[in-house]
């Protein structure tokens, strides 16, 4: 019995340490969530007190920013989607901090300026993501890049950019157009595969 306990107190550690390697906010709280869980337990066995107050009160605190979190994965209100020119500075930032994931989303991308619109789509002050666009004459956008930065891959920013922000049809885009080739993600959106790639009409526009 006392080396299954101890396999349950190291259990719970290495939870709580796993969870502070994450990029993913989400999978950090849950992780730490569950390894805060696991040593409550096992303290409260064991009679260390302090432990158990210091793990249940992480436990609450995690269980309180996961429910925010959840509730406002879908509030158009949490994000913000700001424009910019492709040549701005703060594109070229975002670019030059996130440049090799970004390529590695979208081996064809070169430079912004091969892109005739560009957006920041924000949370507060924090960067949620970058999307550079090519629009033709008929209104179709062209995406290339949809990057969203790793904190934010459990949530819906894609939902906000292309169901919910508001901003293609003010930059004159009747339809969306990914590369070829773009991952499934775009079918959970409303996209619909055509011709190797994936599209989804503006409404609004």
């Amino acid at each position: 019995m006392d080396v299954l306990w101890e396999v349950i107190g190291w259990t719970g550690t290495g939870l709580v340490v796993l969870s502070m390697a994450q990029q993913r906010i989400t999978r950090l709280r849950v992780l730490n969530l569950a390894g805060a869980a696991v040593l409550t337990v096992y303290n409260l066995i064991l009679g260390v007190w302090p432990m158990v107050a210091l793990n249940a009160a992480l436990s609450v605190i995690q269980i309180y920013h996961l429910n925010k979190l959840f509730r406002s994965r879908h509030d158009e209100a949490a994000y913000a989607a700001v424009t910019a020119d492709p040549g701005d500075e703060i594109v070229s930032h975002v670019i030059s901090q996130h440049g090799d994931e970004i390529r590695s989303f979208h081996p064809d991308f070169r430079s912004p300026a091969d892109s005739s619109i560009a957006f920041l789509v924000m949370k507060g002050d924090e960067l949620v993501g970058l999307v550079l666009a090519s629009v033709d004459e008929a209104g179709t956008a062209v995406l290339d890049v949809d990057y969203v930065a790793p904190a934010y891959r459990d949530f819906t920013p894609g939902e906000f950019v292309f169901r919910r922000s508001g901003i293609w049809p003010r930059l004159g885009v009747s339809r969306i157009r990914t590369a070829p080739g773009g991952p499934d993600y775009y079918s959970n959106l409303g996209f619909t595969a055509r011709d190797g790639a994936w599209e989804l009409a503006v409404s609004g526009s």
